[in-house]
């Protein structure tokens, strides 16, 4: 028999505490397959739908020095899209008003000089106070590994998590994201 008010009150504020860390164990973090993009060409581009496969986003501007590394993505879309690599560009004017254009300018860019063939999506803002929902959930992640500039490359690997970050610097090509992407398509999950 419980004896004091106190033991009753240290009692039921267990009972309630039980079934809320029953259910943390089996609760897990949020992913990059809740979020979608809108395609430039309109349309979702939902990140669920590649869920369990390893997908590079690549933040871009079509007037920036790395702008020659859309050749770079499409060698890469082209060698691994059939073993299960997703690529999404992300046009953005964050970074020195390098996409200052429409989508018909994103498109003259990406898919007529440089050869793009994989998806493009509507421009999206990615930092700042009010960046698109991935790259908010993408700064949560890696907070140290956020884009300071145009083609920021995050892999995002089978678990829909963060599994290589590389900065605009590092050429698509590089073996370090070779190396990576192929990690991740050997991956079983």
């Amino acid at each position: 028999m419980l004896t004091t008010r106190r033991d009753a009150l240290a009692l039921f504020a267990c009972a309630l505490a039980a079934p809320a860390a029953a259910q943390a164990p089996g609760m897990s973090r949020l992913t990059a397959y809740a979020f979608t993009f809108t395609a430039l060409d309109g349309g979702d581009i939902r990140l669920a739908d590649f869920a369990g496969k390893p997908i590079l986003v690549v933040n871009t501007a079509s007037q920036c020095g790395f702008t020659p590394q859309y050749a770079g993505l499409q060698r890469l879309w082209t060698r691994y899209h059939a073993r299960g690599l997703m690529m999404i560009a992300v046009p953005s004017n964050d970074f020195g008003g390098q996409e200052p254009g429409g989508a018909a300018d994103i498109k003259a860019t990406a898919n007529h000089v440089y050869g793009v063939t994989f998806p493009i999506t509507e421009k999206a803002v990615v930092k700042g106070a009010n960046p698109h929902p991935f790259y908010k959930w993408a700064a949560s992640e890696r907070p140290l590994e956020t884009p300071r500039w145009n083609f920021h490359k995050y892999l995002i690997g089978r678990d829909g998590h963060i599994a290589a970050v590389f900065p605009s610097e590092i050429e698509p090509t590089d073996p370090r994201v070779i190396a990576a992407i192929e990690r991740e398509l050997a991956r079983v999950e």
